[in-house]
């Protein structure tokens, strides 16, 4: 085979014209033909496996990204959000050195009162009436606190499905603008409740 031309000693450039054809084929990468003197800014349908990226040209919007969120209890977070709460998380040998309950303001009951613990475990209320209050589902674990502000005085409180102590049931304490504090906790089969009363608010 003859050779054309002698490249031992450029020192410039040297045309595609003068190479033989092989150079001139394009080497692909994913999906895209890249040839000798040319430029490409952008590769398509590329896989990279153990790849270090030192920096970017602009940031890598979230979407582009696999496992974009992750989720913790049954609550996902985006990556780049912030969560404030958190709900079904079980926490096994943690150590919780402050926390706060959620507080709910029931307001006058009335005669009548279903109690709900799904926006927090402190409900506070005030008797204006007697009133029987309807316990939530029992399930084993869980608590609650009841603030029961006495308004005018006098009226009765009856809750539904509460096991008390050998005293009995409270007597919801007759003096106008005292508060009783009453406290249950459920074994999953039965509510169980304490009391202690005449606070001052």
């Amino acid at each position: 085979m003859t050779v054309p031309y002698t490249f031992g000693g450029a020192t410039s450039a040297i045309p595609l014209s003068q190479l033989d054809n092989n150079f001139s084929t394009a080497i692909t990468l994913g999906n895209t033909a890249i040839q000798l003197g040319n430029t490409v800014t952008t590769l398509n349908s590329m896989t990279f496996a153990n790849v270090t990226i030192s920096s970017v040209y602009t940031p890598f919007p979230n979407d582009y990204l696999a496992n974009t969120s992750v989720t913790i209890g049954n609550t996902s977070i985006a990556l780049g959000n912030t969560s404030s709460g958190l709900g079904n998380v079980t926490l096994s040998n943690s150590t919780v050195t402050n926390y706060t309950e959620s507080v709910v303001a029931i307001g006058n009951t009335g005669t009548s009162q279903t109690l709900s613990l799904t926006s927090g475990t402190v409900l506070t209320a005030t008797l204006t009436g007697n009133c029987t209050f309807t316990m939530p589902t029992a399930t084993a674990g869980k608590s609650f606190v009841l603030l029961l502000k006495t308004g005018a005085g006098s009226f009765t409180g009856t809750f539904t499905s509460v096991k008390f102590n050998s005293a009995g049931a409270p007597t919801i304490t007759a003096t106008a603008s005292k508060m009783d504090i009453l406290t249950f906790i459920s074994d999953g089969v039965n509510w169980y409740g304490s009391y202690s009363q005449g606070y001052t608010p």
